[in-house]
């Protein structure tokens, strides 16, 4: 696991290669984490933890952004005092080519025929 730390504050994350497709679904296999990686993913940028409207509290958000992290799916980072969230695409597209893209397209189609909007 590599460490991402500034002003001492470290979290770990899986290097590229021991992400492992199992723990990435698993990941993604929860509606709330999906909602997370989708925002993630159109706004193509980092965001913060707070920039998320998630119907659940604190510390189940916190949950679920350290069940992405582990997984290899997010890269968390200090900048400040704020956690920085960003989508390991590049290394998710390197591993498991397509897979991504994937559960993104499948997942804006339920949303629209459930209608829970894109």
């Amino acid at each position: 696991m590599t460490e991402t730390a500034t002003a001492g504050r470290a979290l770990p994350h899986p290097e590229r290669s021991e992400i492992r497709l199992e723990a990435v679904l698993h990941a993604l296999s929860d509606p709330l984490r999906l909602q997370i990686v989708r925002e993630l993913a159109a706004r193509n940028t980092e965001l913060t933890c707070s920039q998320f409207d998630l119907p659940v509290t604190k510390s189940t958000s916190t949950h679920h952004f350290r069940v992405l992290r582990e997984s290899g799916v997010v890269r968390q980072v200090y900048r400040g005092t704020a956690k920085m969230n960003g989508l390991r695409r590049e290394d998710l597209d390197s591993l498991f080519p397509g897979l991504l893209d994937s559960l993104l397209a499948a997942a804006g189609r339920q949303c629209l025929r459930l209608g829970e909007g894109a």
